[in-house]
């Protein structure tokens, strides 16, 4: 996945430490009493599970220093298009005004609802959200009441690559991206609460929220590159490999509940599954990919 080497890239979409305003986005509306999905939207980390010690990221239990958060914001300012085909910080921040583009034009196309825009927040260590104290340890997550995206780029060496076998390719980093957008996507249409009315199982629907979160990610990917940057006419990303979507592949398999039990305790348990097995995340993302539909995204309905 390449971005464009020429052209601006708006920086405001994302934040370093504490909390941030989106693009036009007012903090915790429209989403009533569902703050308590935090821990069932999360991208599915369970440290312990792992044996890992959740200081392991980031700085561990200490809340996000303004040093910390004023680097990532430096880093921020400074980034680039051509920069984001380098470094993760950038990548980040290109993949979200990337999402905002693709989603500006196909949420109203497809559902006749208008978009709303989000924020991500980049951060280390814990930090203070809409849906109570993040930690980096548990991965990353999107909250519903401030409609942020909440994520430590030391994610995808340190655990996704490192620990879950993973890839740690440009292309996995952004899919990560993409998934907690899905989910900001279900916010707006009101399917984020299925998760908790039905919190685990092989086909509870908290497993069904994570499924369609990945088809959603498929989406942004069958569009990233033909949606035009606003005020021209050329997509901030300007190709996307089969190779590319191999290593999204990896990713998908990786973060499946069977693969992570199977790290942890070795025993495969889907009464307690949260957000699907490999087999299913690999087949949701790539339907989404193929299709670049909302109506094919529906697992709610699904034989999943």
């Amino acid at each position: 996945m390449t971005f464009r080497r020429q052209g601006s890239l708006d920086t405001s979409g994302v934040s370093g430490g504490g909390g941030g305003r989106g693009r036009g986005v007012a903090l915790g509306g429209g989403v009533g009493g569902i703050v308590v999905v935090l821990v069932a939207v999360m991208f599915g980390i369970n440290p312990s599970e792992l044996g890992v010690n959740t200081g392991a990221l980031g700085g561990g239990g200490n809340m996000g220093t303004d040093a910390s958060a004023q680097q990532f914001q430096d880093q921020i300012d400074s980034c680039t298009l051509e920069v984001a085909n380098t470094d993760t910080v950038c990548r980040i921040v290109a993949t979200t005004e990337s999402l905002e583009d693709v989603w500006n034009a196909q949420l109203p196309e497809q559902t006749g609802m208008r978009y709303e825009q989000a924020h991500t927040n980049l951060f280390s260590g814990q930090i203070s959200t809409g849906c109570g104290t993040g930690d980096s340890a548990m991965g990353p997550f999107y909250c519903p009441a401030d409609n942020i995206v909440y994520l430590d780029p030391e994610f995808f060496d340190q655990v996704l690559a490192g620990q879950l076998g993973g890839s740690n390719a440009p292309a996995s980093q952004m899919y990560v991206v993409a998934h907690e957008f899905g989910h900001h996507v279900q916010t707006l249409l009101g399917d984020i609460r299925r998760s908790q009315q039905d919190p685990q199982g092989e086909s509870s629907g908290a497993v069904r929220v994570e499924l369609q979160a990945d088809c959603y990610a498929g989406i942004w990917a069958h569009y990233a590159t033909t949606t035009p940057a606003p005020g021209g006419d050329l997509p901030l990303l300007e190709s996307l490999t089969e190779s590319d979507i191999d290593e999204i592949v990896r990713s998908a398999e990786a973060i499946g509940d069977d693969h992570i039990q199977s790290l942890g305790s070795g025993r495969v348990d889907p009464s307690s599954w949260t957000h699907g097995s490999s087999d299913m995340r690999r087949t949701w993302f790539v339907n989404g990919y193929q299709n670049g539909s909302v109506e094919a995204c529906n697992t709610f309905d699904a034989q999943i």
